[in-house]
């Protein structure tokens, strides 16, 4: 386990402490440190289920909504990490929970996006961490511990990946696009998405399924992907990757916070949305068309 190193914290108060820069270096060491951390860790998928092998898993909303004690662990780690760096700002992580406490910077992490990939021993899963103010994502970075890529972003300074410049596709043509997606942890709920892909899919290229939406939303700002879109996801799952495709030049679509956004948009009210700017409004029109109100 990593022993706590010395680190001198940054007064919230000073002008550089809120730049978003400032913020989104933060936001790597953290990411970067919990990916080290990881690979400390034992891997569940070495843990065979034999009679003295204790397999750290347990559930949450459904019996496919897994949660792991590395889930845990890397919560706990920034967490600590956040209190020595910036003593004052809160922490809202999936695991542990947590508000704003009228702190100046919220920290939103997601210590393991994708822990079924995770689980199963698939590199497709990352640590999100995203610092908020007034709602808004400032700055964020996402990391995909088993690649070592990162990306991060800040408000009004560009999204990179491992220090490059991203930059979204140049796709025109919906029906030459590759469009991700993602489904719900709801047996009933599957049901009305796969619904709604299954029409999609013989309108654009092809479809993928990566189990992250933190790593789709990256994928989308590095013109891996032309468009994501998903239902259902909670803030911690898109707090960074969002900022990051948009960052990036995507049209993004967040359901927002507290799930409040316009009720005529024709989208889902927990809808999350990110298309490279030349098939966006063509694709959202597909998608209004084929039911995404009602998943």
């Amino acid at each position: 386990m990593n022993e706590a190193r010395p680190t001198a914290p940054i007064d919230p108060g000073t002008p550089s402490a809120d730049d978003p820069e400032e913020l989104r270096r933060i936001a790597e060491r953290l990411v970067r440190e919990a990916a080290e951390h990881l690979h400390e860790l034992p891997r569940p998928w070495d843990e065979d289920g034999s009679e003295g092998s204790e397999r750290s898993v347990s559930t949450k909303s459904t019996p496919t909504d897994v949660v792991t004690a590395s889930d845990h662990a890397l919560e706990t780690l920034i967490r600590d990490r956040v209190a020595q760096l910036r003593p004052g700002d809160a922490v809202m992580g999936e695991e542990h929970g947590g508000t704003a406490d009228g702190s100046r910077t919220l920290w939103v992490v997601d210590p393991i996006d994708g822990t079924v990939n995770f689980l199963y021993g698939m590199p497709w899963y990352a640590v999100s961490v995203a610092a908020v103010r007034d709602g808004e994502s400032v700055a964020g970075a996402v990391i995909e511990p088993a690649s070592g890529r990162l990306w991060s972003a800040a408000v009004g300074g560009g999204a990179t990946c491992n220090g490059k410049s991203l930059r979204v596709s140049a796709a025109t043509d919906v029906s030459l696009s590759l469009l991700a997606t993602g489904f719900s942890y709801r047996a009933e709920r599957r049901v009305r998405q796969v619904r709604m892909i299954g029409e999609l899919l013989p309108l654009v290229r092809d479809i993928r399924r990566t189990g992250s939406a933190a790593l789709d939303l990256c994928a989308v700002a590095a013109g891996w992907a032309d468009a994501y879109l998903e239902h259902g996801c909670n803030w911690w799952d898109w707090a960074a990757g969002a900022l990051i495709a948009t960052e990036a030049g995507a049209v993004v679509r967040t359901p927002g916070p507290t799930g409040s956004v316009p009720p005529d948009d024709g989208l889902g009210a927990d809808a999350l949305f990110a298309a490279t700017p030349g098939i966006a409004e063509e694709l959202a029109a597909l998608v209004r068309k084929h039911g995404a109100a009602s998943v």
